[in-house]
């Protein structure tokens, strides 16, 4: 019998259409002889489609074609596996049942263990980061104060609320001044790039941390390295056992790589890029060296600091760690880590001969064995608190004013 994969992608972001072509690309490459594939497409409205045509990039262009051809659905737990029952009509009808999910979500709101908690309600199994790495993974402010702790580079930063910042902007500015100019600012829990500027004096500063606060009320800003490459590592493991992929070179052709160097660039035309088809290959376009032309030595380094990372952060499944190497000094840092990267970071495990349909076997049989260790674990208590627990005595002194009122 097949395992049935939920790929569950899309939701409430940002990064919605980003979503869609990681799970698409995914479902693509899943092994059917193993897996029986199962969408789990989230509209930005947060309904649940299913149904075989999402598994085609076409019927996302005609959204009349998705409610035409697919099931709308609600999810509960049925003996321990995910079911989709359709949300409309006198009758409910069981239309799949889901072993375990495969989150191909992106961005704030999904990414950010949101989904992952879901999930661990209904007590089904998924691939990837747990609740608590995830929303370590999209804080970035979270992940830098961990970094640090940990002795792990990371470059010279400041965060602040925005009412922090509409309350004493001197201060924030004269606190950003003392990092120095130029400096990038950032939506804390955003991705892909969205909302990020580049500062290089005071107006330019006000004018980024305004833009930033349209997308989050938590604000990032760091320094600027200079002499920059970015160079990206991927790992895949749990917190016992990690391996590390091929090192990519980053060329973005903007001052920062930013969303149209990673879904829209030019790279789409090459290496990898070649098995896909549509106007988008997600993060396959971007222009990018792999393996990175480095240094032997600095390439086992950030290896070994990727495996730190990974466990200090909580990671689990798949991940890429975005590095700011300085060519000049020859330091590096982490810029970041993502817990779910687009299309999974496939491409930088082929040069290991690592293909994308035994990454995902990989990630699969991580996660199983993650839920399995998880149910020895004791989580309820064999004890009645409430047999000898008086409800009246903390009320004592209160029955007058309660009659009172």
């Amino acid at each position: 019998m097949k395992i049935r994969v939920g790929v569950l992608y899309g939701g409430k972001t940002t990064e919605h259409e980003v979503s869609i072509i990681t799970a698409v690309q995914a479902m693509g490459f899943l092994n059917t002889d193993k897996y029986e594939v199962i969408p789990m497409y989230l509209t930005k409205e947060n309904d649940m489609y299913t149904g075989a045509p999402l598994k085609e990039m076409d019927v996302y262009k005609e959204p009349e074609l998705l409610k035409r051809y697919c099931k709308n659905v609600v999810c509960y737990n049925k003996d321990g596996a995910l079911v989709l029952q359709n949300k409309n009509g006198l009758f409910k009808k069981t239309i799949a049942t889901v072993d375990i999910v495969v989150p191909c979500v992106h961005g704030y709101n999904m990414e950010d263990g949101n989904i992952q908690g879901m999930l661990e309600t209904f007590g089904v199994p998924y691939t990837g980061s747990d609740i608590y790495g995830c929303t370590v993974g999209q804080d970035k402010v979270f992940q830098k104060q961990i970094l640090e702790a940990e002795n792990i580079p990371v470059t010279k930063y400041m965060w602040f609320y925005d009412n922090e910042y509409f309350e004493d902007e001197a201060k924030i500015l004269a606190d950003a001044k003392k990092i120095g100019y130029p400096l990038i600012v950032k939506p804390a829990r955003q991705g892909s790039s969205i909302g990020i500027s580049v500062a290089k004096d005071e107006e330019a500063l006000k004018e980024a941390i305004i833009e930033a606060t349209k997308y989050d009320d938590k604000i990032l800003v760091e320094e600027v390295i200079g002499n920059m490459t970015e160079l990206n590592c991927s790992v895949l493991g749990s917190n016992s056992y990690m391996e590390t992929s091929s090192i990519e070179q980053v060329m973005g052709k903007d001052e920062i790589l930013s969303f149209n160097d990673k879904y829209i660039g030019s790279g789409a035309k090459k290496g990898a890029a070649k098995k896909f088809s549509g106007a988008s290959k997600g993060m396959v376009s971007a222009d990018r060296v792999i393996p990175a032309d480095i240094p032997e030595k600095l390439a086992k380094d950030i290896s070994e600091t990727s495996k730190k990372a990974f466990r200090a952060l909580g990671a689990s499944g798949v991940v890429r760690i975005d590095y700011l190497y300085d060519k000049k000094a020859k330091k590096y840092y982490i810029n970041e880590l993502n817990t779910i990267p687009g299309c999974l970071s496939f491409y930088l495990w082929m040069p290991l001969n690592k293909e994308y349909d035994e990454l995902l076997d990989d990630m699969i049989n991580i996660a199983v064995k993650r839920f399995k260790k998880k149910l020895k674990k004791t989580t309820i208590f064999e004890s009645n608190i409430l047999s000898t627990f008086d409800g009246t005595k903390g009320t004592k002194g209160m029955k007058g004013k309660l009659r009172h009122r």
